[in-house]
């Protein structure tokens, strides 16, 4: 078929264009316009990336460094930071404020600005917390050959990493941008853990996929969890008017020293899984365990009667 005699039917795309803006127009919830730019998602992952490289220098980012060019480095990257954050922070308050004066809101910009400095002292404690997490991940897998194949591989030190930056601005009352961090290292790793959650040290997600971590769930120090674990609500509380309330815990308490394997859920705002207690995989929990306690399921019953070579072996018997 020539090109001149392909169908167009171009001539109906201002109808569509119409149509859409229509929708733009009469829409409560997909904004037609915004008064203020609302933060990049595009800009705050490539924030990450170079948050990451300030935390592991060297093994993210660019890795050719030495001790006589780290000031230089680390300063480049903390700078870049300085200014692509408190941009994004500005955007992030000046939505939640919706107030202009003459299209510029300085009281936002200058919180942008002193938010962003206030986290970025936070970096050698955020440095310090998450090397006592990559040693308990060293600890706790014994597929791990060092610390170092760790920071370069594993997705719940990824997401462990996104969620203690995220968490610290979300301390700050900054929340639109902690929860644009962590859905996207939920797409990376499969992992969802909501920058709200109250998380100790010594932390390790092991494999990690399917990992959800609800907002108001507390877990103590040296937790370990492995793939598949939820930790959520079991159910959600509503006021009078039938309308969600949403600042009441509803995600469980996980004490010092708890193990809780593959695909375990467990429920509740008022559910504690008590210090030192093993949570079983595949076990449905909603109400508290005691300290020291084994949660797991009945061993299961093997049927051979279906199993002619396990059949014949008992005949000759």
């Amino acid at each position: 078929m020539l090109v001149r005699d392909r169908p167009d039917f171009k001539h109906e795309i201002p109808e569509v264009v119409n149509a859409i803006l229509e929708t733009c127009r009469t829409s409560k919830i997909i904004k037609k316009e915004f008064v203020v730019p609302l933060p990049s998602r595009e800009e705050i992952a490539r924030i990450l990336e170079d948050l990451e490289a300030v935390i592991f220098p060297g093994y993210i980012g660019r890795q050719e460094i030495e001790s006589e060019n780290l000031v230089y480095y680390i300063g480049e990257l903390v700078n870049r930071v300085y200014d692509k954050l408190s941009e994004q922070i500005t955007r992030a308050v000046r939505y939640e404020c919706r107030w202009e004066v003459d299209g510029i809101c300085h009281e936002c910009i200058e919180r942008g600005h002193r938010e962003t400095i206030a986290f970025l002292k936070k970096i050698p404690g955020l440095r310090e917390t998450l090397e006592m997490d990559v040693e308990a991940a060293y600890q706790g897998d014994p597929a791990s050959r060092n610390t170092d194949e760790i920071i370069f591989s594993y997705p719940g030190i990824k997401a462990v990493t996104v969620y203690r930056i995220a968490h610290e601005l979300y301390l700050q009352d900054i929340h639109l941008i902690p929860r644009i961090m962590t859905e996207i290292v939920h797409g990376l790793t499969g992992i969802d853990i909501h920058p709200g959650a109250k998380i100790g040290t010594r932390f390790f997600i092991d494999h990690g996929t399917g990992v959800v971590i609800g907002e108001t769930t507390e877990i103590g120090n040296n937790v370990q969890i492995y793939q598949g674990v939820t930790l959520g609500a079991r159910r959600f509380v509503v006021d009078e008017q039938g309308e969600l309330v949403r600042s009441v815990k509803r995600h469980p308490t996980i004490r010092d020293n708890v193990t809780i394997y593959a695909g375990a859920t467990i429920l509740g705002g008022d559910t504690v899984i008590g210090e030192s207690s093993v949570i079983g995989g595949n076990v449905w929990i909603t109400q508290s365990i005691p300290s020291n306690t084994r949660a797991i399921l009945p061993p299961i019953e093997l049927d051979y009667r279906n199993n002619p070579s396990i059949n014949k072996e008992k005949s000759k018997e």
